[in-house]
């Protein structure tokens, strides 16, 4: 998600300062951020909300029954991007030569084998939790893309990846550094799930593209968000955690999700059961849905022409 300008300023001109102050003033910006929306929603005229009728149709009727304002419906917006350069620019766009490994890795596989693991780009982990992800990953013996991001990359990390992890797993899972183009790669044929920190861009993504979810939801509405996939849609499977887990202290050595949570999942995500197969089902299903609401005639078409055409009167 784009941070507001109030935000990036804090971050950017504070990075020498202690951590809990930084923590501190990153929260009061969320608490700004949050007011703003409040007030915006009082004072606004209609609700334009990136979703699809058919996905959540019980509770976009209650809300606007609260709110007591028409709510207009016009997603999945990320289906507007239909070309592949359109698609790269979500998540940054890769170097040639990268996005030659990325892709090539991912032609090389068997449909919907492949899981994509990236949590935004606001979370993060500390080292221990890192590790733990990976041993999960690996015992799962699943194919993995996993995203990291640079600021997770400590001098511990690079050297639990550079001189073990990517060696042992060379054969089942690529390792990305840095920013790559998200939807560009959950479009690929290969992908077949997303571990996601339940950011609603990557959920709505997931679900429009046809991809089940594993659930790891860190702060904000992440956890309800998660709640809609996982026990209304049928579309994921919950790591089970239930704690906000954003940005670790330097020092914090917490694990909130073990290895052996994560193996269990990627198999009941990944694997053969019938569990899993009726979970692609359904993700197959929904994502048609997506489709025909962005269509001539579908729900999210029809609102924007109305909603057009109620600015123009």
């Amino acid at each position: 998600m784009d941070l507001p300008v109030y935000m990036l300023y804090a971050i950017t001109t504070l990075v020498n300062t202690r951590y809990s102050t930084i923590r501190q003033i990153i929260l009061s910006s969320w608490e700004k951020l949050r007011d703003d929306t409040f007030e915006s929603e009082r004072t606004a005229d209609a609700i334009v909300l990136n979703t699809f009728q058919d996905l959540e149709r019980q509770f976009i009727e209650l809300y606007e029954k609260v709110i007591g304002k028409k709510v207009w419906t016009v997603g999945p917006l990320n289906l507007y991007n239909k070309d592949e350069y359109s698609k790269s620019l979500r998540g940054n766009k890769l170097g040639a030569e990268k996005q030659e490994i990325v892709f090539n890795w991912l032609d090389s596989h068997k449909p919907k084998s492949v899981l994509y693991i990236s949590f935004g780009s606001l979370t993060r982990k500390n080292a221990l939790q890192l590790m733990e992800l990976g041993s999960g990953l690996e015992a799962a013996n699943k194919p993995f893309i996993w995203v990291l991001k640079e600021a997770e990359i400590t001098p511990e990390v690079e050297r639990w990846l550079s001189k073990d992890f990517e060696k042992r797993v060379q054969q089942k899972g690529l390792i990305c550094r840095g920013w790559v183009p998200q939807l560009a790669i959950l479009s690929h044929p290969s992908i077949g799930g997303f571990m996601t920190h339940c950011g609603w861009n990557s959920i709505l993504e997931s679900i429009s593209l046809g991809v089940p979810m594993i659930t790891w939801p860190h702060f904000s509405d992440q956890f309800t968000n998660e709640k809609l996939v996982v026990n209304v849609l049928g579309l994921g499977v919950s790591l089970g955690t239930e704690t906000v887990c954003w940005m670790p202290a330097a020092d914090d050595e917490t694990i909130w999700v073990h290895w052996d949570d994560i193996e269990k999942a990627v198999q009941k995500l990944m694997g053969e059961e019938e569990e899993a197969k009726a979970m692609r089902r359904k993700a197959t299903d929904t994502a048609a849905n997506a489709k025909k609401a962005m269509e001539m005639g579908g729900s999210s078409y029809d609102n924007i022409t109305q909603l057009i055409e109620s600015i123009m009167l």
